[in-house]
This record gives structure tokens, C-alpha cells and sequence, in this order.
């Protein structure tokens, strides 16, 4: 079995290249549907800083718990003393951050296909194929459908044959990201134009509904906090890091990196596009360039995003079946998720992830790239908020009873403040999901759901060694 550690910046990619995957190519047109830029940027600097504490203490706790290599779920585990309680804790967050990991690969291959666009535009024909009461089925759509299937499971073929390969191709893709978004801020500086930000106190969303400022940056949590989902990735990926050190570097960094282009290129998009012509677009970015310099250049543009989207989507899969693979490696998932091949792809962990995510791409059969966009954001950024609340949570069990500390009482306090933060961000961030009560339970639903399951499917859950690991 191939057991290759990835180091510094293969992490760091993996983090930025998650992060800023769909969310940058698609976020402009999201934001622009519930805010001005001038509430949008409030909400940006808001997110910011909550995001930068829930960092930090992953950061912290891949360095203070070097034991606990599976994220969120070895962290509810290990807040136990009881044996089965924490293990249906662990359990619990495995499964929903593994069920929101669903809906977030989802919606990097919807990007995909609606960026895609550009060069096939029969992807968005509205001609009628079939139609069964209210539902109508078009031809763009059922391409759109079956493009992003083709995608989902040639990566799967992909990963099966390397897994280990996907660090590179994540590193490759994320490289010509940054190279593509270099390009797009130096071009669409040309095509700013200051009246499209328009007046915050006077915004109307798409229903001509007025909304407040305060509203607005309600609106945009949600939607701004999904730009930085993929900030646990290094984290998930403990178990193959050379280093936990490098683990906390790499989630910073990648932060770092990420914050500074999605800054950049939100405000320039929403400078370049009036409000009306946002809300409609399935590529701004492309969109936004074509302002500058015509169609020849958004070609370019969107092959980069292509590229990058791609890459994104390896590595949203690879984290996204990485979770039950190592929760089946410590007796909190089935040993079933533990079986690998000749290659040391998780190949089980794998098709059930795929199988999962397929569902969610039905979303594009019966609505619009954006609409199917918009739906599965919402629950999955609802659903990944648990476990950053139970990580911090975690965080301040070990502040309050010293552990890992010992004499450092300065940096017990400094940690005791920023997971204060942390945890009221988090807090802040759910409570604004109840404005849609019916996405807001789907996301809290998908935790529900696998509570419901845990006595059926754990039954007799026994931890894997390496040895039998190797059997299965």
C-alpha cells in the first residue's frame, strides 16, 4: 500500500484549493441576491474574523492533541469520559460533517457545469423534453445533469487508481487558480465602476423587497461563511500530514491566501456587473471579464476556472472520504468504510461518497445552476457549523480544566478569548439560518438522520488495526 505523507504546501493547497473552489467562481452572483457590496464587504469582515478564530483553534488543537488525527469527530469523542458516549459523539460528527461534505462536492461540480457554459450553450437551452405537472424537464438541464455525473465518477475511476495522486493534481489545479485570478483582478480593475456598488441603505432584493443593512449582512453570513468552508482541511487530513505542525501552518496560510482573493475578487466582480445582471449570471467572473476585454478573453478565463474547479472537486472528495475511512479506522463507522485497495484508495468510503453526492446533483434537474447552487450551500454550510461549534467547544473544555497547558496560564487565557469568539460566531451564524426554516432543518436534519441510523448501523463497532485494515 502507497502511504506517501503530503508536507506544507501540499496541505496548504488542499485548504485553499477547497475553499476557494465553487465559492469564489459562483459566491458574487449568491451575494448579490441578499445584499449590496457595501453590506456584503460588512459581512465579508465579519466572517473574516469569526473564520479566523475558528482557525485558530484548529490550529491549537492539532498541536495540543497530536493524537487526535480526525478533525472534529476524534474531537466530540474525546470530550467523554464515558466510552459510549463519546463514541456516539464522534459517531454524530463524522456522519454530519461527512453528509455535508455531500452537498459541498455537489456544489463545486454545479460550478463546473455552469461555467462550462461557455463553451457549450446548449446547456442552458430551455427547449421542453418532458413535463409532469409543475415539473418541467429541459435539455439544458438534463445535460447539465448528466455532465456533472460523467464528472463525479471519472474522478472516482481517478482516485481508485491514486489516491495519493490527488495531492498533486489539487496543487497543479490550485496553482493555475491563482495564476487565472492574478489575471482576472489586474484586467477587471479597467472595468470598475463605482455606481454598480450602489447604496447599501437602498438595496432591493429579487422579490423588491427592501432590506436593512443589518439584513443584509444576516443575509450574506451564510453565504460568506460558505466561502471558507474547507478551512478544517489540513485538519481532516492529519493522518497523512508529515507533521501536525505543518497541519496548523498550512490551515493559517491557507486562510491567509484565500481571504486576500476572495477580497479581491468578489469587490471587483460586483464593480464590473450591475446588481441585476449579477443575480442572473451562472459565470460572473467570466462575465465580469468579458466587460474588459470581450468573448476572446473569457475563454481563458474559463478554463482556468474549469481547471481550477476540477481540482477543487478531487479534493473536496478525497477529505470528503477520508471521514468515514478514518471514523471506520477507530471503531466510529462500520469497518466496511475501512477497506482499501491494492493502491490504498479508500474504495468503499469512496463509491458510498459518490453514491451520496449523486443525489444532491438531482438538484440540477429541476432547477437552474443557481438555484441548485444557492439550495445546496445552504445546507451545507449549516450542516459543516456543528462540528466547528463542537471543535470549539472542545477547545474550551481544555482551557477550563487545564489540560495540555500546564504552567502557560498566559496562553490558556489568550485561547480562553479567541474560542469565546469562535464559538459566538458559530452561534451568530446558525441563528441566521433560521431565516429559511426549510433548508435550515434539511442541515440539521442530515445530523438527525444519522442519529437515527447509529444503532443500526453500529451494532458491534470495533476499532481497525493496521493489520486487519490490510485483511479487509
Amino acid at each position: 500500500m502507497n502511504n506517501k505523507k503530503w508536507g506544507l504546501w501540499i496541505l496548504t493547497m488542499f485548504v485553499v484549493g477547497n475553499m476557494v473552489g465553487g465559492g469564489v467562481f459562483m459566491l458574487p452572483t449568491n451575494l448579490a441576491q441578499v445584499s449590496s457590496p457595501w453590506g456584503a464587504t460588512l459581512a465579508w469582515i465579519a466572517t473574516g474574523l469569526g473564520v479566523f478564530m475558528i482557525a485558530l483553534v484548529f490550529g491549537n488543537l492539532s498541536i495540543r492533541k497530536l493524537e487526535l488525527k480526525a478533525g472534529p469527530q476524534s474531537y466530540a469523542q474525546a470530550m467523554f469520559s464515558s466510552p459510549n458516549a463519546g463514541r456516539v459523539a464522534g459517531y454524530s460528527m463524522a456522519w454530519g460533517y461527512w453528509a455535508a461534505n455531500w452537498a459541498a462536492t455537489a456544489s463545486v461540480i454545479i460550478s463546473f457545469a455552469g461555467y462550462l457554459t461557455t463553451f457549450f450553450p446548449i446547456m442552458q437551452s430551455k427547449k421542453l423534453l418532458w413535463s409532469a405537472g409543475s415539473f418541467q424537464l429541459e435539455v439544458g438541464k438534463l445535460i447539465t445533469f448528466l455532465v456533472c455525473t460523467v464528472m463525479l465518477w471519472g474522478i472516482q475511476w481517478i482516485l481508485t487508481r491514486s489516491f495519493d495522486g490527488a495531492g498533486k493534481i489539487n496543487l497543479t489545479a490550485t496553482v493555475a487558480k491563482v495564476l487565472g485570478f492574478t489575471l482576472f483582478v489586474v484586467l477587471t480593475i479597467f472595468a470598475f465602476d463605482q455606481s454598480n456598488l450602489g447604496n447599501a441603505k437602498h438595496f432591493v432584493d429579487s422579490t423588491g423587497k427592501a432590506v436593512s443593512l443589518g439584513g443584509q449582512i444576516n443575509g450574506a453570513a451564510i453565504s460568506a461563511l460558505w466561502a471558507f468552508i474547507g478551512i478544517e482541511s489540513a485538519v481532516m487530513l492529519s493522518n497523512r500530514a508529515k507533521s501536525q505542525g505543518d497541519v496548523k501552518k498550512a490551515t493559517l496560510l491557507g486562510l491567509l491566501i484565500s481571504m486576500l482573493i476572495y477580497i479581491a475578487i468578489t469587490l471587483l466582480t460586483m464593480g464590473a456587473l450591475s446588481q441585476d445582471e449579477l443575480r442572473e449570471s451562472q459565470k460572473p467572473l467570466v462575465d465580469a471579464l468579458g466587460q474588459v476585454i470581450g468573448s476572446g478573453g473569457t475563454y481563458i478565463m474559463a478554463i482556468l476556472a474549469l481547471i481550477s474547479l476540477f481540482g477543487s472537486t478531487v479534493g473536496w472528495i478525497v477529505v470528503s472520504s477520508e471521514v468515514p475511512y478514518q471514523a471506520a479506522k477507530t471503531g466510529l463507522f462500520p469497518a466496511f468504510f475501512a477497506k482499501t485497495n491494492g493502491k490504498g484508495s479508500p474504495r468503499n468510503s469512496l463509491t458510498l461518497t459518490n453514491l451520496m453526492t449523486q443525489i444532491f446533483l438531482f438538484s440540477t434537474i429541476s432547477h437552474t445552476v443557481n438555484r441548485a447552487y444557492n439550495f445546496v450551500i445552504v445546507v451545507a454550510t449549516l450542516a459543516y457549523l456543528i462540528p466547528y461549534l463542537v471543535s470549539a467547544v472542545y477547545q474550551l473544555k481544555l482551557v477550563i480544566t487545564g489540560e495540555t497547558y500546564g504552567l502557560a496560564q498566559g496562553a490558556r487565557r489568550t485561547d480562553g478569548v479567541i474560542t469565546v469568539l469562535a464559538l459566538v460566531y458559530s452561534i451568530w451564524v446558525i441563528k441566521t439560518g433560521t431565516a429559511d426554516m426549510r433548508t435550515f432543518l434539511l442541515g440539521i436534519g442530515l445530523f438527525v438522520v444519522g442519529l437515527l441510523l447509529y444503532p443500526f448501523i453500529m451494532r458491534n463497532p470495533q476499532p481497525i488495526n493496521k493489520e486487519a485494515e490490510s485483511r479487509l
